[in-house]
């Protein structure tokens, strides 16, 4: 695991429906709720199927692979993101289906939307990681 993004690293405050998922991200693995009864994968960790309305999900691993859907450069940044910008905020698109929001830790001006990725780990120095991506 990374510590060197340039972006401040914040632990998570898991809750009861995340502290699988951050878990998972402190050894290096990006989970996913499955669903038991119609095999959405689900994002964002919660306690139910929001397809079926089944509470019955398992976690899996997820490749970690994904391609970048939508993305903005952020040029201009506040409080403790102010001396990192310009930075990217991203949508991903996991191999599984879901999209999650994320940071790219590419030069900016390369990054594209249809580019491929993977993701990558940087340790909060608490426990904990964050999960990011970078081109593949």
């Amino acid at each position: 695991m990374s510590t060197e993004t340039g972006l401040p690293t914040p632990a998570p405050k898991p809750t009861s429906e995340t502290e699988t998922f951050w878990a998972g991200t402190a050894e290096g693995k990006l989970l996913l709720a499955r669903c038991d009864v119609c095999a959405t994968v689900i994002w964002y960790p919660r306690s139910f199927c929001p397809a079926c309305a089944s509470r019955s999900t398992t976690w899996i691993e997820a490749s970690g692979r994904g391609t970048v859907y939508s993305f903005t450069i952020v040029r201009r940044a506040m409080g403790a993101y102010k001396d990192s910008a310009p930075f990217v905020v991203a949508y991903v698109e996991l191999e599984e289906g879901p999209r999650v929001m994320t940071n790219i830790i590419d030069d900016p001006e390369t990054v594209e939307v249809g580019m491929a990725v993977e993701v990558v780990f940087h340790d909060t120095g608490e426990g904990s990681a964050l999960y990011r991506f970078r081109r593949v």
